[in-house]
């Protein structure tokens, strides 16, 4: 119980951090290592992320349109990229870009979520996908009725094969379409610990 108590202050505190964050819905930062800084925006009003490099001659590359929340949606700068962020009450995700030198696009690379499920935390938990690699990894708990404690599950490692996808065919149903595996997954793991009880 420590354990996903202090998960769930991380997870607060994470919140809080980013909502503490400069807002700001431009960043400026080298995506094609030309030297030149790119250009990465929200235009909120089309509901859209922008990508402007600097071997393209900063001309405009959209996102599809999104679900944007002002409140909990946002862009942030990353080692090699910037990732596109959701943080809401009790669960929220990130979808991390790069630029790709040899198809001269921005790149989808990973993508993580958290949960923390109901008030009895069922279903709490994170998880991540490297595009790149194919690899994912799910660590989840469930909450046991008879026992009245929530129990940790094996970390989930797959490969999960998702297509190469470009921010100008970048929408959430990309996202959904992880995370509806990523339940899969994890209802799968929960059915297998029932069955040794």
């Amino acid at each position: 119980m420590k354990n996903i108590s202090f998960f769930i202050l991380i997870c607060l505190f994470n919140m809080s951090s980013s909502a503490q964050e400069d807002h700001s819905d431009i960043l400026y930062t080298d995506l094609d290592n030309d030297l030149i800084k790119d250009v990465i925006t929200i235009d909120r009003q089309n509901s859209v992320i922008i990508c402007k490099l600097s071997t393209q001659k900063f001309k405009s590359i959209r996102s599809l349109e999104l679900e944007l929340d002002p409140s909990s949606s946002g862009i942030r700068k990353t080692k090699s990229g910037f990732e596109y962020y959701n943080n809401w009450m009790r669960s929220g995700y990130t979808c991390q870009f790069r630029y790709n030198p040899k198809e001269k696009q921005v790149q989808l690379i990973g993508m993580s979520r958290y949960e923390l499920g109901p008030a009895s935390n069922d279903g709490s938990g994170e998880s991540s996908v490297n595009l790149l690699t194919h690899d994912y990894i799910g660590n989840w708990n469930y909450f046991d009725n008879k026992k009245i404690k929530l129990i940790p599950i094996p970390s989930i490692k797959k490969k999960m094969i998702l297509p190469a996808v470009y921010l100008s065919k970048y929408s959430e149903k990309t996202f959904y379409k992880y995370q509806d595996w990523c339940t899969q997954l994890f209802e799968k793991a929960k059915a297998k610990m029932l069955q040794k009880e």
